[in-house]
């Protein structure tokens, strides 16, 4: 079954623009539990514009699921990271200033660093996953760092989707196939949506799991949380019940 991992930094960047904590992101988080949710994610920048450091312990205490701690690991991630002992870390290369992750690791470039951080995270029992793009050369070279996963970068397929689906899916089952091969468990993430989350999920195979934030945010203010996670697992789900 491939797990729905709801990200809530859209729900933390709306709380943080009052000052307050209106919404609560833990009783939204509890809230995408309820709801069928199999995981909550989050990504602490360094200018905490949306989750915050302080976020993670609160949530790590009282969700009954898995936490991924998503983020580019600079000793602070890292320190803040090994204190909450997530149940997956995943390493986003991404800029300081960046508005959202835009690219995924060159693993090759990048091996002596990502093999050292996985280590690090490994020894401390937390599960590891690589953002990158769909592109066999870069699934070979997280193989090669010893990580558990690979996210794959989905934004490409997200773009493309309504010109050729199945060519925007091609190097995605390429790499796909190659971390199967592997051996190396497969997560997707960025822009999948209620439009192609399902043709995505019914042809990549060993996918287990799925990250969606902002769509899945934006979908709830016309369709309500509840409807709108079930909606997403329904899709997430499809070729479990096909």
């Amino acid at each position: 079954m491939t797990h729905l991992s709801v990200n809530l930094n859209k729900v933390a960047l709306v709380r943080n623009s009052r000052g307050h904590n209106q919404p609560n992101l833990l009783q939204v988080a509890l809230d995408c539990e309820k709801f069928g949710a199999q995981g909550i994610t989050v990504h602490p920048r360094p200018d905490e514009r949306h989750v915050t450091y302080a976020d993670l312990a609160i949530l790590k205490q009282h969700i009954a699921t898995e936490l991924n701690i998503e983020g580019n690991p600079t000793q602070r991630f890292i320190d803040e990271v090994l204190a909450v002992k997530p149940a997956q870390v995943t390493l986003v290369p991404d800029a300081p200033d960046a508005l959202t992750s835009n690219a995924g690791w060159d693993t090759l470039a990048h091996k002596d660093f990502l093999t050292e951080v996985i280590a690090e995270f490994k020894r401390h029992g937390i599960r590891t996953s690589i953002f990158v793009d769909p592109v066999e050369a870069m699934v070979e070279g997280a193989k090669a760092t010893g990580t558990d996963r690979v996210e794959l970068y989905t934004e490409a397929y997200a773009r493309d989707y309504h010109q050729d689906r199945a060519r925007a899916l091609a190097p995605y089952l390429a790499a796909a196939k190659r971390a199967e091969a592997l051996g190396i468990g497969l997560n997707a993430g960025h822009d999948l949506n209620l439009d192609n989350l399902r043709y995505f999920q019914q042809n990549i195979p060993q996918l287990l799991e799925v990250s969606i934030g902002h769509a899945l945010i934006c979908d709830a203010l016309y369709l309500g949380l509840e409807t709108t996670i079930k909606r997403y697992l329904t899709e997430s789900h499809a070729k479990d019940a096909a």
